[in-house]
């Protein structure tokens, strides 16, 4: 086998030793259930009898899988459309199946990979038939047979921790075993589930490596200066590219053929790794198919007739040369068919930063520096931020409805007085602020956060839903969400519902284990309101659980408590919030996390369908998902009218688990192209009809005229 069945030493290093352990396979009265306890990712393969799974070798399959089981049976149906591609025993792909597919093949030992919420291989000698409908996917052999059924998670864990002084050129030395962590450093790397977790950085008196920790060779040198705010910048790039990072006078990228690009460009450094970064990976994208996975993808098509390139030679060439080539194309040639980036985040280049390097790396983001540093606002500073967020309302003001009140436990209350900083904005699906300093237009990352998310512990059946009303007044609320959470027939959850609770039971609700919690009430600088005082999160030393919304007011000091005591992200409020605008809001974030939307980008949606939207700000790691998307991606469409039908945007949301570089298939008809997933991937003309039988596949939220709706109601009721 290639280097993708049988894992050299580098690549098994790149992921802890017991991570394939946390993947389990559980029989079912109709079949398998694959589960991923830490991503809380199931899958499940119905059989027309049970089975007995027995543990099998997860080294026998083409690609790395974590772990394998056998059993036997004469057909698999999976609950959903997923794609499906069929390969030979030489890895030669045969075929790869969408809606309504019908491929069959005579008896032969074949390889089939299922790309759903967790990546699942089978292998099998027997004949093969793969057919799809519009709702589901049946695998059929002809006979009983044996099938080994491996799976990876999409979960990644830095395999090792470097110590690091607060020396730039020791970073330096430190970043050039970022690459150590890519599963290949061939352009299959641009798929998210071939890139491992960099190693961690730690802050300490000397620079120590651990043993066995090797940098790749690439033959790419990225010659910085030993400056954070260089650093900072290009570890993404130097972490995709397998870089060695060494000191230079001005930034560029060196070959081992001698091949020199400069990266002090007119339209400054930043940009212009920016635009390094993305060339590399999106042409990488192109090359890619070439190779393992040979599918009609759009963006070749649509760039390729501008490109002096051959895709068939430059697949066999080394990064160093792949690079070389890529960087001869003008920038301006693939500008504009580049996806929408996932998240640019604004890094603070100080030392006590450093430790945030390989996150920020690990998520290939688009790092910028701060152009000023935070100012400390007085009271009137205060108030012109509150002006700001509240800009986009029509009043302009915080007049209420008749009848309406804010969730202000006490409404004469001042705001309390923060640093604001206000990140430039990007063409980014997502923005974070690394540094010191309340964000205006971006979420507040932290390195707790992103420890927290590594140190997630595994949780063994339901998603755990937690909500509690701490008071009746906001009833409507609570009723709506509990209609909401947990309706996904295919996805079991726990949804467990607490009502005016007191200080030592709202104690006890946070240190018990929930995947989500929903908090609804009254928050003030004494803490969570409770019936009988309140309760200050930062007195709890740990709660349990990973996610939460804090929709009540002023709840950003609360948040980050939850956050230091071990929570890994969340919703909350820099203001007094109008009980009806927080009611909109609540419904709509859970109507999004319940559909599988990480919680920065179902926020992103959700506020701006409120006019109090601009209140809410997400707090920790913004790319953690609740629940899988049905689909694999998180997806919206757009939809506007036109002369002979709809126009039909459709948008697609990636996630930490799912990230830059998977490929989707929107399922409307005429449509064979795949596409690379994030952000705006295509504008469709489309019959009602069409549009209709599009949006009854899956429930997905719809903007149509600027109004946040579902897909089920709105095809039901198509205007």
């Amino acid at each position: 086998m290639d280097q993708f069945g049988g894992r050299t030493e580098s690549e098994t290093t790149s992921e802890s030793p017991n991570e394939h352990l946390q993947l389990s396979f559980r029989a079912t009265d109709d079949g398998l259930l694959v589960a991923d306890p830490i991503e809380r990712h199931q899958f499940r393969l119905s059989t027309p009898s049970a089975v007995s799974p027995a543990a099998s070798d997860p080294t026998d399959f083409w690609f790395p899988a974590d772990a394998a089981v056998r059993i036997r049976t004469d057909r698999i149906d999976l609950p959903t459309v997923v794609s499906v591609c069929v390969r030979d025993d030489d890895g030669e792909m045969l075929a790869q199946t969408e809606h309504f597919g019908d491929e069959s093949f005579e008896r032969g030992t074949y390889s089939v990979e299922l790309f759903a919420p967790i990546k699942v291989y089978l292998r099998v000698t027997a004949p093969l038939s793969v057919s799809s409908d519009a709702e589901q996917t049946t695998i059929e052999f002809g006979e009983e047979t044996t099938v080994l059924v491996g799976a990876r998670s999409h979960h990644k864990r830095p395999a090792a921790t470097i110590t690091v002084p607060d020396d730039p050129r020791a970073v330096m030395e430190a970043m050039s075993y970022l690459g150590s962590a890519l599963k290949t450093t061939t352009v299959e790397r641009s798929y998210p589930t071939l890139r491992g977790h960099p190693p961690l950085l730690e802050r300490g008196d000397s620079l120590d490596v651990p043993p066995g920790l090797e940098a790749p060779e690439t033959g790419v040198t990225v010659e910085l200066p030993a400056e954070y705010s260089y650093l900072y910048v290009a570890a993404p790039l130097v972490y995709y590219l397998g870089a060695t990072v060494t000191e230079g006078p001005t930034p560029r990228i060196v070959t081992e053929s001698g091949f020199e690009y400069d990266l002090d460009a007119p339209v400054g450094f930043e940009r212009e790794v920016e635009r390094v970064l993305k060339r590399a990976f999106f042409l990488d994208c192109l090359t890619r198919t070439e190779g393992y996975y040979d599918v009609d993808l759009h963006e070749r098509r649509a760039v390729e007739d501008e490109l002096d390139l051959d895709f068939a030679a430059l697949y066999d060439r080394s990064l160093s040369e792949q690079l070389e080539a890529y960087l001869d194309v003008p920038h301006g040639v693939v500008e504009s068919h580049v996806p929408e980036w996932k998240l640019t985040t604004h890094v603070a280049p100080t030392a006590d930063n450093l430790e945030l390097v390989p996150f920020v790396a690990n998520d290939l983001a688009v790092v910028r520096t701060p152009d000023a540093t935070p100012v400390t606002s007085s009271a009137a500073q205060a108030s012109a931020v509150d002006e700001f967020l509240r800009a986009s309302r029509p009043d302009g003001a915080r007049a209420n409805a008749a009848g309406d009140f804010t969730r202000s436990a006490s409404p004469a209350a001042p705001s309390p007085e923060r640093e604001y900083v206000r990140p430039e904005r990007t063409d980014s699906l997502e923005q974070a602020w690394i540094g010191e300093g309340t964000p205006i237009g971006a979420s507040k990352a932290s390195l707790q956060a992103y420890r927290n998310r590594l140190n997630r512990e595994p949780s063994e059946g339901d998603i755990g839903i937690t909500v509690v009303c701490n008071d009746p007044e906001m009833a409507e609320e609570r009723d709506v969400v509990e209609d909401v959470y947990g309706s996904r027939e295919e996805l079991p959850f726990d949804v467990r519902m607490h009502y005016d609770l007191t200080v030592d039971e709202l104690r006890e609700v946070l240190t018990v284990g929930t995947d989500f919690l929903h908090y609804i009430g009254h928050i003030d600088d004494d803490g969570f309101q409770c019936s009988d005082g309140a309760l200050d999160v930062s007195a709890v030393d740990e709660v349990g659980t990973d996610a939460f919304l804090l929709n009540a007011c002023q709840s950003y000091e609360q948040g980050i408590h939850l956050i230091d005591a071990g929570a890994i992200a969340g919703v909350v409020t820099l203001n007094d919030v109008v009980n009806s605008g927080a009611v909109k809001i609540g419904q709509n974030l859970c109507r999004l996390l319940n559909s599988g939307f990480p919680i920065r980008s179902a926020l992103e949606i959700a506020k701006d369908d409120s006019v109090i939207g601009n209140d809410y700000i997400v707090v920790g790691d913004g790319g953690l998902a609740i629940a899988q998307s049905s689909g694999g991606l998180a997806n919206l469409g757009v939809i506007e009218r036109a002369e002979s039908g709809y126009t039909f945007e459709f948008r697609t949301y990636p996630s930490s688990e799912i990230g830059m570089g998977s490929i989707v298939i929107p399922h409307i008809s005429e449509v064979t192209s795949h596409y690379i997933a994030s952000g705006s991937v295509d504008t469709f003309s489309m019959s009602q009809e069409d549009l209709q039988e599009f949006l009854s596949l899956e429930d997905i939220p719809i903007l149509f005229e600027g109004e946040l709706q579902w897909s089920t109601t709105f095809s039901s009721n198509t205007p």
